[in-house]
């Protein structure tokens, strides 16, 4: 890195240093020191971790719920000392967090010191081959996501679809129908608004099954609430690479009941982590070596990002190390101060030791092999923010050094803190047998890479040892308005380096890279590399680095280029077995359906209109910055007479009668809105909501679009349950037009050429008979998980596809 751009960043965090320290001096308590929070988090953290009143409203504030969390887990320490400094042991859990040097798991921010008391966010819940016991686990699945916590299954043991069930003399279903059971329930639970549900199935590649379920995700359309990854053992492996067949063995009884080439089913697997990212995979053989615990049992899936493998009824606690954090200087002057990280990383083990002990456990088998193995997961973020200040590019094999240098160095520590717990407090209980006998150690495990989506926009850095996803990117505020957001590192290089111009920036929004901006100096961009930027190669490399010192597994994606090919899907998952990694997650940019890219979106369109290829139709430019001109959209003018349907649908405000029209072509034209006998408020806002959609559909907006936009939305009285609950007025509006949409969709034909009876028995566009239920509320083809799409649910952000997640950094909604 050049001269220049050193001494501009060395300046400005030399200031930032001093005037922290002068008003640290002026404190007299860690609890007022000064609290450096962007702006983007604290609009997270109001969202999604605030403690609220009964109205919704947030009654703390960010100070608040550092200093509820830190006090809640310094409770831990009274189990062991009943004399324990409370204040002075909250003090150093609240100045690791509020210095944004460490965070725990979202679960432990969320619900610490409050009613729910859970604070896990991973478990691995059995699925036996009895009904009995399989339903026992989906109530124990429901009181994990309502908790708000993540969960994994093997569906492994169940018998195959068809084969004999000898109780009732009839065949089973097989595993693919009890997981859309599993996925039903989460839909129902929505986890309260706070976290969704998650999943990850997993099934063993013998399985007689194993093609139904890779395929299983193949349209999107069903198992959203589930990440798939199949089982792959070493065996398996060995048959890709010499051609030969394996054996399919039934479950329930142990035979052999067929054979499959071992390099097709590979290579489908492969094409279908190409078509949509599922299924990834999992080298369980090499999981079950690094068992620490072996005498309790084996391993056989993983939380649902698949950085952390668990036995049946295990939970496992995670928080990260902001690494940005623990630099010193820039470029060729910055050192990496490990005196810093070696006091954060002991006091993170102690905090996570405390989880264990304060966390109230939602089902008591939890409890107990929790409580018996105390594995806790500290991992890491801000890689790539260590990495820019350091002057190192990402895709670099001194990179791929440091972060082995990095890692080794946190889990030589972290064992060390844990030995030191230990001394204390006692060794983990099933420590005799496991790989620990004869020593000393607290925990079964003390580190794990997992995904910090969230957390990083609260930390204010970069997300887990992925690179940076984008330097600039489109958030959406409340009335419609798009704003430029800039990476702070970026920003502050650019502010000193003269190109933090809007043209310039918005020229970044557009093509995801420096590359080919002119304005950019050629030092700038070989530091500032983003995603896009890094081959999939160089992705899995890191991933492997980081794999060799550590307890448990990595979380992290291999994105690939929209252009990238099935055997480059097969390459990468080859090179993952060769190096040594537990399983691996990839993505192609655009793979999902629908999906808009975010990334070389000017490009993709001049591309796809040389080529004549309707398929990436869809691609949407990036908005522009403030004050460029825009085109003005004139709303189709309404004629005399127009066709529609009314659609009745219960809120908690009355019944809402939504009316659609249409024009003569046969496209919504407007919606007309009715609450009951309601007046006043409720009546006004009602009408204000139909009169915007139609302005909406007027101007040429997409029904999908609409959906998207008002569905979901809360207020203090909802109506019903799964997918037919109805959150607000609004939701009901966009239920309807779900509905309106999904008889489209049916028919293909114009509500002014219909009678009743099509609503029940519809001939479809082809001919063939469509049986449409009015009183359901249909599918639209968009109206699914909207991050199919490539954009979030909540707020319509582009989400980042990165540490085996689904993230969106506008406004913090995550998969995980």
């Amino acid at each position: 890195m050049d001269q220049n751009l050193e001494k501009s960043v060395v300046e400005t965090e030399s200031k930032a240093k001093t005037k922290t320290k002068s008003k640290k001096t002026a404190s007299n308590s860690v609890f007022d020191m000064p609290l450096d929070i962007s702006e983007n988090a604290i609009r997270v953290l109001e969202k999604r971790y605030f403690k609220k009143d009964k109205q919704g409203n947030p009654i703390e504030d960010v100070q608040g719920l550092f200093k509820r969390v830190s006090y809640n887990l310094a409770e831990g320490d009274l189990n062991f000392d009943k004399n324990a400094d409370l204040d002075a042991v909250a003090a150093e859990f609240y100045e690791m967090i509020a210095s944004r040097d460490f965070m725990p798991n979202s679960p432990t921010l969320m619900n610490a010191g409050r009613e729910l008391q859970q604070l896990a966010a991973c478990f691995v819940l059995p699925v036996e081959d009895s009904m009995e016991q399989i339903f026992e686990t989906v109530k124990h699945t429901a009181l994990i996501h309502k908790s708000g916590g993540g969960t994994g299954f093997d569906f492994s043991k169940l018998r195959p679809s068809g084969d004999t069930v000898g109780s009732t003399s009839g065949v089973s279903s097989g595993p693919i129908s009890f997981m859309t059971v599993f996925d039903g329930a989460t839909e129902a639970i929505k986890q309260g608004g706070t976290r969704r549900g998650a999943n990850m199935g997993i099934l063993r590649v013998d399985h007689p099954d194993i093609m139904s379920f890779i395929h299983c995700k193949k349209e999107n359309d069903k198992i959203n609430n589930f990440n798939i990854s199949v089982t792959i053992t070493e065996e398996f492996m060995e048959a890709v690479e010499a051609g030969d067949d394996y054996a399919l063995k039934n479950p329930r009884s142990g035979e052999e009941v067929g054979r499959l080439n071992a390099r097709e089913v590979f290579d489908e697997m492969t094409r279908l982590a190409w078509k949509n990212g599922d299924p990834g995979i999992v080298f369980i053989d090499r999981v079950n070596r690094d068992n620490p615990t072996p005498q309790i049992g084996e391993m056989s899936a993983t939380n649902p990002c698949g950085e952390q493998p668990l036995l049946p009824y295990e939970s496992c606690n995670l928080g990260s190390i902001n690494l940005g954090r623990m630099v010193e200087g820039w470029g060729k002057d910055a050192t990496i101060n490990y005196d810093l990280m070696e006091d954060r990383i002991h006091k993170a083990i102690h905090f996570l030791d405390n989880v264990i002990e304060m966390n109230r456990y939602p089902v008591d088998q939890i409890r107990q092999l929790t409580t018996r193995n105390r594995k806790v997961g500290l991992g890491v973020m801000g890689w790539a923010d260590m990495l820019i200040k350091l002057g190192i590019p990402y895709n670099s094999q001194a990179a791929v050094d440091k972060a082995e240098e990095i890692m080794g160095f946190i889990q030589d520590k972290a064992k060390e803190a844990s030995v030191n717990l230990a001394k204390k407090r006692g060794n983990f209980a099933h420590i005799k047998g496991s790989i620990y006998d004869g020593q000393d150690m607290r925990n079964a495990t003390v580190t794990t890479i997992a995904p910090t989506g969230t957390i990083s926009i609260i930390a204010n850095c970069s997300s887990g040892v992925e690179p940076l996803f984008a330097l600039v990117f489109t958030r959406n505020v409340m009335d419609g308005t798009e704003l430029l957001e800039v990476n702070p590192l970026f920003q502050q290089v650019a502010k000193e380096r003269g190109f933090d111009k809007p043209e310039v920036l918005k020229k970044i929004a557009e093509t995801g890279s420096l590359e080919g901006i002119d304005e950019i100096p050629q030092d700038v961009k070989d530091v500032f590399i983003t995603a896009h930027d890094v081959t999939p190669e160089w992705h899995l490399k890191m991933q492997a680095a980081f794999q060799k010192y550590c307890d448990n597994a990595v979380s992290k994606t291999v994105n690939f280029p929209h252009d990238a090919t099935v055997e480059d899907v097969a390459e990468v998952y080859t090179l993952a077995y060769k190096l040594g990694c537990k399983g691996v997650t990839v993505y192609r940019d655009g793979s999902r359906d629908g999906q808009v890219l975010t990334v070389g979106s000017k490009e993709a369109k001049k591309e796809a209109a040389e080529a004549n290829a309707p398929e990436v139709s869809n691609v949407v430019e990036l908005p522009a910055v403030a004050q460029q001109a825009a085109v003005r959209l004139t709303p189709k003018v309404r004629g005399d007479v127009a066709f529609g349907v009314t659609k009745k649908v219960l809120t908690g405000c009355g019944n809402l009668y939504v009316t659609i029209n249409e024009d003569p072509e046969g496209k919504p034209l407007e919606v007309f809105t009715q609450i009951g006998k309601a007046g006043g408020c409720v009546a006004s806002q009602t009408e204000a909501i139909g009169r915007l959609a139609s302005l909406a559909l007027r101007a040429g907006i997409e029904a999908e679009e609409i959906i998207t936009q008002t569905r979901g939305i809360s207020c203090h009285l909802p109506v019903g349950f799964g997918e037919n609950k109805v959150t607000s007025c609004s939701d009901a509006m966009s239920k309807a037009l779900q509905w309106y949409t999904g008889f489209k969709a049916a028919t293909g034909k114009a509500m002014g050429t219909v009678g009743m009876a099509d609503f029940m028995d519809a001939p479809g566009a082809n001919g063939t008979p469509v049986k449409f239920d009015m009183n359901a509320f249909g599918k639209s083809p968009k109206s699914k998980e909207a991050n199919q799409r490539g954009a979030c649910p909540d707020c319509g952000g582009t989400v980042e596809h990165s540490d085996g997640c689904v993230v969106c950094r506008g406004c913090g909604y995550s998969e995980c």
